[in-house]
């Protein structure tokens, strides 16, 4: 069945290079390529009989997907590895970036450079460890940027647009009770919207049905140290413990990062 799945990705790869480039684009809509790609995995799951409650299960398929889709070939060839997500299969808390950067590319696991530890420390203080929660990204594989040039590029929509499908499956098989966005581009990516972050941050929005708290990415308060910023961010982190049930010290709620 996994050499079924890949020759899918394969022949969906090919048909969307195929209309992007030649003259003569094939006889196939994206509508169409798009519930190719969505009705994949299912697919596989029902071929595999998997029980519905065996998290791990439904997940191990799902991430050998991930690892062999090619959907964006530009990706598929500059990266070092896909980056499918860490953390408690059974979490009620999820955190969402935009993509893996260049050291999430070389070790294969979401948010491990600064904008990371960071995250880490707002987990921590939250009451959590990065093991009680999920984290994991719109986009599996890390932008191509030209050889030799410094820093991350943000997905694009339609980067972000192929790959949602994954970060869906994963949502929905966690099942989590909480989601958290990480700045701007991972709410574009989720909810197809780019507004400023004033107006969507400290309120619920939702996805899917999953409550879903929109929140600064921590590359932002890297850059920006102002602790009106910073308190920001934990203010819409208090919102998520007051949602999930957790109770509150007095240290956390007048805490800052």
């Amino acid at each position: 069945m996994n050499e079924f799945i890949q020759a899918v990705d394969s022949a969906i790869s090919a048909l969307k290079n195929i209309r992007d480039t030649s003259d003569r684009p094939p006889r196939a809509s994206r509508d169409a390529i798009d519930r190719l790609h969505r009705a994949t995995p299912p697919v596989r799951e029902i071929a595999r009989e998997i029980p519905p409650n065996d998290k791990r299960a439904r997940l191990a398929p799902l991430r050998e997907q991930v690892a062999a889709c090619r959907l964006c070939s530009h990706l598929a060839s500059s990266r070092t590895q896909t980056v499918f997500g860490v953390g408690n299969i059974d979490a009620e808390l999820m955190f969402i970036g935009e993509a893996p950067g260049a050291e999430e590319d070389r070790q294969g696991e979401p948010f491990v450079g600064r904008a990371g530890q960071l995250l880490t420390k707002i987990i921590a203080a939250m009451g959590f460890s990065r093991d009680d929660v999920f984290i994991a990204n719109v986009l599996k594989c890390r932008p191509h940027m030209p050889p030799g040039a410094p820093g991350n590029r943000p997905p694009t929509p339609v980067e972000m647009e192929t790959c949602l499908p994954y970060l869906t499956q994963q949502i929905e098989i966690i099942g989590p009770k909480v989601l958290v966005a990480l700045g701007a581009t991972a709410v574009e990516g989720l909810l197809k919207k780019r507004e400023p972050m004033g107006r969507l941050r400290g309120r619920w929005h939702s996805y899917n049905e999953t409550p879903l708290m929109i929140t600064f990415h921590p590359s932002y308060l890297l850059r920006n140290q102002s602790n009106t910023e910073k308190r920001k961010v934990w203010e819409d982190m208090l919102l998520v413990l007051e949602r999930l049930g957790r109770p509150i010290t007095e240290k956390q709620r007048n805490y800052f990062l």
